[in-house]
This record gives C-alpha cells, structure tokens and sequence, in this order.
C-alpha cells in the first residue's frame, strides 16, 4: 500500500473489521459446498458491509450521515455474529472459531458505540447537520 491513507484507513475499528473479514474468510473454506452461495455467501456479504460501511460513513460529510453509516455497519456485525452461531450449530465451524470472533466482534462493537458518540456530539455544530 502507499503511503497515502485515507481517514479511516488509519481507524482502528477499521483495521480490525479488515482482520475480521480476512478470519471469516479462512473460515468459510472449510464450508461444505452446498453452503457456498447460501449461508456462506450471506456471511461474506454481511462481513464485507462491516469495513465498508466504516469507511463510507467517513466519507460522508454531514455527521448525521456518518453515525447512520456506523450504525450499519453494527448491525452487520451483529448478522455476522447470528450467522457464524448457525453455523456453529450445523458443525461448519469450531466453538473455538466462535469463541475468537465473538472476542474481536465484541472489541470492534465497544469501539464502533465510541465512534458513533463521537460523531453524535458533533451534531448540531455544523450547518452541514442542521438539515
């Protein structure tokens, strides 16, 4: 990468959302093929709109756009976090693969509820956000 960053690359929340895609991934090989472009796929799409989300909502101007960009990209969490729970219970992946990404999953929500206040308390102080 060069080395020209955008705002959120230099976030944290992002960086470990981009981890969190890279283990879920891994994980998702081991899926059997008829779970390929069911629950796989809809996990993928899920953990993909984490990072992206984060990223889009920098991007956005107003303050009011950005917390409606982390709050889905919350919600994505949460969907990814039902999911890999299914497919715990179907046997596709380890309580131990679980467990792991609960922990992070857990460490980005605490640090995606810091941004959105973040950006909350910043609402009203721009003519941008008055809309």
């Amino acid at each position: 990468m060069d080395s020209s960053y955008f705002l959120y690359e230099k976030l944290e929340v992002w960086q470990l959302s981009m981890e969190l895609v890279d283990k879920i991934y891994e994980l998702l090989r081991n899926f059997p093929n008829e779970e390929r472009f069911a629950l796989a796929s809809q996990i993928r799409r899920a953990a993909i709109s984490i990072p992206s989300n984060i990223a889009e909502g920098t991007g956005r101007f107003s303050n009011k756009e950005k917390v409606h960009f982390i709050d889905i990209a919350h919600g994505s969490l949460y969907e990814v976090l039902c999911q890999l729970r299914i497919s715990n219970k179907a046997g596709y992946i380890q309580d131990e693969d679980l467990i792991s990404i609960k922990a992070q999953a857990t460490r980005i929500a605490k640090m995606l509820g810091g941004l959105r206040r973040s950006y909350l308390s910043k609402l009203g102080n721009s003519e941008d956000d008055n809309t």
